[in-house]
This record gives structure tokens, C-alpha cells and sequence, in this order.
């Protein structure tokens, strides 16, 4: 039990580099206190004081703004940043060394008295605010980015933005961490995309117009754009 407790209180100190002293991290860390209190409730869950396991984790969400069903299961070395707002359903599994940040949802999509909740693998980042739905499995090393609502299973190792959530392909460099302000945006680059094809389309018709000796129109759309461009 207390190596467990050691274990935890060192993975604040490597996960966040605010964390100054161990009387801090045991007194001011809330989702280190969800934690230990999940374990608590979890206990009771599993040796069917359901009742009791259920109040322990309304008192956990009262003191600490997260909530993490006694159901769900987490694995070692898990750390909560930031934690309010974060909530973690009953069929939830969340593997070793996993990292979530504030305002993250764990979420069921069936009424269903089945698993209903992500399946989260080992190594994984979770941005803030963003969502996992339904009973999808997240796998090892993957990153989701701030925000994001991710509605299907993700492989390994890949990293996934926007809404829905996509993967971002592989042509884009591997962030070794999740550095949520240098994550692409694929919408805006397929728009980049679409805008540079055009144009392109735009030259070739303008040389085509000139050898055959037609009168263009003036491009109003491209004078609109360089003014504001400028």
C-alpha cells in the first residue's frame, strides 16, 4: 500500500514541473486526492458495497470537481492535472502512465447495462476538454488533442485533433509530447489546399485567355483577398 502511495506521489513530481515539495503535492493535488479516493471506492465496488463505493465517489467529486465512477478501472502511475471538470464512466478502463487534463470526458453512448465506456492503453495523453465516446479503445502512445470528440477506436501510437476527432497522417511529425498549441489543424490545411489549387487554376486560365486572345473579366475574389491579405 505504501509503495503504491510512494508511486503515486512521484508520478505528480515527473508528470507536472510545478510540483515543489511532497507535503505540496499530498495537500494540494486534487486529482492525486480523486485518485486515492477512486481506489477507496473502487474496493468497495468490487466487493459489492456498492452503495458505500457510490457515496465515497460523490464525496471525491464534491472535494475535488472530478468524477470517476467506482466501476472504472485504472491502472498505475495515473495523473490527473488540473482535474475539474473530468469524468470517467462506470465501463471505463485506463491503462498504465496515462496523463489527462482538465475538463476531460470519458463518456458512454448506450443505455445498455453492457460496456459502454473507452478503453484507454498504456502512455496515452488526453488534452483538455476533449471527449472519448462510447465503448471505442484508445491505444498504446496515443495523444488526443484539446478539445477533440473522438467517437472511433484510435491505434497506437497516433494522435488525434479536431471535431470529430482525426488522425493526424503521417506525413506530420511525431510530437514527443503533447504541445497543444503546436498541433495541425486538418480542416484549415485542407482548406490551405483547396485555395492553393485554385489558384493554380486560376494561372493556367489566365495564360490560356491571353494566347487566345480573350478579354478576362477582372478577379474580384482576388482582389478582395490580397486587401486583406495586405
Amino acid at each position: 500500500m505504501f509503495k503504491t502511495l510512494k508511486e503515486d506521489i512521484q508520478t505528480v513530481f515527473t508528470k507536472d514541473p510545478a510540483a515543489r515539495s511532497t507535503l505540496e503535492v499530498i495537500f494540494c493535488y486534487p486529482g492525486l486526492h480523486a485518485l486515492w479516493f477512486h481506489r477507496l471506492a473502487h474496493f468497495l465496488w468490487r466487493h459489492k458495497l456498492r452503495f458505500l463505493a457510490r457515496f465515497g465517489s460523490h464525496i471525491s467529486r464534491f472535494l475535488t470537481g472530478i468524477e470517476i465512477h467506482p466501476g472504472a478501472k485504472i491502472g498505475r502511475r495515473f495523473f490527473i492535472d488540473h482535474g475539474a471538470g473530468v469524468v470517467i464512466g462506470e465501463t471505463a478502463e485506463v491503462g498504465d502512465d496515462v496523463l489527462i487534463y482538465q475538463g476531460v470526458v470519458l463518456g458512454g453512448t448506450s443505455l445498455k447495462k453492457e460496456k459502454r465506456h473507452p478503453t484507454i492503453g498504456n502512455n496515452v495523453v488526453i488534452g483538455t476538454g476533449a471527449v472519448a465516446l462510447g465503448a471505442i479503445t484508445i491505444g498504446d502512445g496515443a495523444k488526443i488533442g484539446s478539445g477533440s470528440v473522438v467517437v472511433k477506436s484510435v491505434p497506437p501510437a497516433a494522435t488525434v485533433v479536431g471535431v470529430p476527432g482525426r488522425i493526424i497522417e503521417d506525413r506530420h511529425k511525431p510530437l514527443s509530447d503533447l504541445e497543444h498549441g503546436k498541433l495541425p489543424d486538418p480542416v484549415a490545411e485542407a482548406i490551405r489546399l483547396v485555395l492553393e489549387d485554385q489558384e493554380r487554376l486560376g494561372e493556367r486560365l489566365e495564360r490560356l485567355e491571353s494566347l487566345s486572345g480573350l478579354v478576362a473579366p477582372e478577379d474580384e475574389l482576388r482582389e478582395r483577398r490580397e486587401k486583406k491579405e495586405n
